[in-house]
């Protein structure tokens, strides 16, 4: 099924997020986790596509064992900087054949040594390629703090126009922590006249040690009470879990009561905590 489809039924909807192994020894365990997430019969999932395409193989994979063995549908992800043309055709090729119909088009990090193919700069450039490759449902990445890269948020929605245009179904926001900032975000892109779905994306942040990663990634605000739990509980790991995840259950709660019905969950691989955020939530999204 098309992920279009999926959010234009106008119900609360929830999905979750995995990423596929870096090597292969560890694919089996990743599936296994991946598998065990579908089990909570999320509206769909995606996979994400290792920096430098190194993983995409795995990504076609997990996302091809999640709609044959789990039953969900997949959203496997592309980035294109450091892909050549030829590559991201063998991709689209790959997914095709495995059935596989939603993809999520990024542009990607530019690698640490900085080497990147000119095939492609930009995400709107590979969303008109998927575009010309056949009926892919394709999504599209969407900052509501504004791209780290970006001069100021007026530029980051010109940016993010050009992918509407382009061609893109609807648009996935980075983690972000304070729901004000959507709810700002979504009257701006609106007056823009962006009016695909936006899926929320969010993070239980479930460790003390995800904090500085999500501030070297994202650059996203932390607001005053986020940062009082993980003072209060961060060198507490069981505690921090469950701070976490309520919290993450409270920024859901808000989010649908507001009318933002699609839920996208950064689970980093967890079946447990997609298992408990998905029975705190068992009532509101059915």
């Amino acid at each position: 099924m098309k992920i279009r489809e999926i959010l234009g039924r106008g119900v609360p909807t929830i999905s979750f997020e995995v990423f596929p192994p870096k090597t292969a020894e560890n694919y089996d365990s990743v599936k296994e986790a991946a598998l065990e997430i579908a089990g909570l019969q999320p509206s769909f999932m995606s996979v994400t596509y290792g920096a430098g395409g190194g993983t995409s193989k795995y990504t076609v994979d997990i996302a091809a064992a999640l709609k044959e063995q789990g039953g969900v549908t997949p959203l496997a992800h592309l980035t294109c900087v450091s892909s050549t043309r030829e590559k991201v055709h063998q991709v689209l090729g790959e997914l095709r054949e495995r059935g596989i119909e939603n993809v999520l088009a990024l542009r990607g990090d530019i690698p640490a040594d900085g080497h990147v193919e000119q095939d492609y700069h930009y995400a709107s450039e590979l969303i008109r390629e998927i575009r010309s490759e056949g009926d892919f449902c394709v999504g599209a990445a969407c900052y509501p703090e504004g791209h780290v890269e970006s001069a100021n948020k007026a530029d980051d929605i010109q940016h993010l126009k050009e992918k509407v245009e382009a061609g893109c179904d609807f648009v996935t926001t980075q983690m972000f922590f304070d729901n004000n900032i959507l709810y700002h975000f979504l009257y701006q892109v609106r007056e823009q006249g962006i009016t695909v779905p936006v899926v929320a994306g969010i993070m239980p942040v479930t460790s003390k040690s995800q904090i500085r990663r999500i501030g070297l990634m994202s650059g996203a605000q932390l607001p005053v009470r986020f940062r009082a739990m993980v003072e209060r509980f961060g060198d507490d790991p069981a505690a921090m879990k469950q701070a976490g995840i309520a919290y993450a259950t409270e920024q859901i709660i808000d989010l649908i009561a507001n009318g933002v019905n699609a839920i996208h969950v950064y689970t980093m691989n967890k079946p447990e905590v997609a298992a408990k955020l998905r029975e705190n939530l068992s009532d509101i999204i059915r």
